[in-house]
């Protein structure tokens, strides 16, 4: 069997057993090409240890973070796996290899809060207190009260982009006052509105989107009535940084990055932050936690009592 075939069995028999997402489907898709390039025309039962490092090596000199070095190998490990499960070969390639790139801390970036009140504010007060009439989804008051809801989510619930663009009309459960969020790994929580604002925002967009009669249950939609793009959230959260003269580069993930920290910063513990964020696992959210350990030795410099004791130091002690 050559590589390519093997690529080709894998992507066909492991996601059809293995339920994952498009964007992860897309990625396996990438990364084993660029291994099948690696490897040429090296049957697959072939495969050799040295070939593997030689791609790692190669990755390390073009540049490629070593985050992205582990997802690949990542990827190489469970293509492996799987022809070990199918008896094609009896062994990976990858267990005499390990990875050893050092730990790179790439440290998230946040919003100011005084940044997300003038986001915010600014579309609100475009809007004005009630639904606006409207009879077309291009209509600028209506695309206005959209960014609104798009707004109030981000900054409610710290939801990934990916997440919101596919938040149907089934997914919200109003007596609850929540979303059901199908995140990554198929797995589903709840995303709370906990605030009267953003309910009433999307309680706004709700009642103004349906005198639209879609065709679809798409939440959120774009200028032509179809389901809005994750690049569409991205346009609009740009307009309306700029319309609020927010001059940071403002991402849907660095919302979510402003969610996470401010929560620790106000006292949430961890596990909540964590459900909230739906990380599978605790230690991805600890990487915020840095965020708010520098609010907190920031507070103690400025507030603890030992800094207004006026104690005279050093203190010669007077012979016994």
């Amino acid at each position: 069997m050559t590589v390519q075939e093997a690529v080709t069995g894998f992507l066909t028999g492991y996601f059809s057993t293995c339920r994952r997402s498009e964007k992860t489907h897309a990625a396996y898709r990438i990364d084993l090409a660029q291994l099948q390039a690696h490897l040429g025309s090296t049957p697959f039962p072939e495969i050799k240890v040295d070939q593997l490092e030689q791609w790692a090596t190669e990755m390390r000199a073009r540049g490629y973070a070593s985050i992205s070095i582990r997802r690949k190998f990542a990827t190489a490990k469970v293509f492996f796996r799987y022809w070990v499960r199918r008896g094609l070969i009896e062994r990976s390639p990858l267990w005499k290899i390990r990875l050893d790139l050092g730990c790179e801390r790439v440290l998230p970036r946040n919003l100011p809060a005084s940044d997300a009140k003038k986001m915010i504010e600014q579309v609100w007060r475009a809007i004005g207190t009630s639904a606006p009439q409207v009879q077309l989804p291009s209509d600028t008051r209506f695309l206005r009260l959209r960014d609104l809801a798009a707004l109030e989510i981000l900054f409610a619930t710290g939801m990934r982009v990916g997440e919101l663009v596919k938040l149907k009309l089934r997914d919200w459960i109003e007596d609850d006052a929540s979303f059901v969020v199908n995140g990554k790994g198929s797995r589903q929580r709840l995303a709370l509105l906990p605030d009267s604002r953003s309910l009433r925002a999307l309680t706004m967009y709700l009642t103004c989107r349906a005198t639209l009669n879609l065709a679809h249950e798409g939440l959120l939609v774009n200028a032509a009535g179809a389901a809005i793009s994750t690049q569409g959230v991205a346009r609009l959260l740009a307009k309306s940084a700029d319309a609020a003269g927010v001059t940071t580069r403002v991402t849907p993930h660095m919302i979510r990055h402003t969610v996470a920290t401010l929560l620790l910063r106000n006292g949430a513990d961890i596990r909540i932050v964590q459900e909230v964020l739906g990380h599978a696992s605790i230690a991805t959210t600890q990487r915020y936690t840095h965020i708010s350990k520098e609010h907190l030795f920031s507070t103690l410099r400025l507030r603890h009592p030992s800094q207004h004791l006026d104690i005279q130091y050093p203190i010669t002690l007077a012979p016994t």
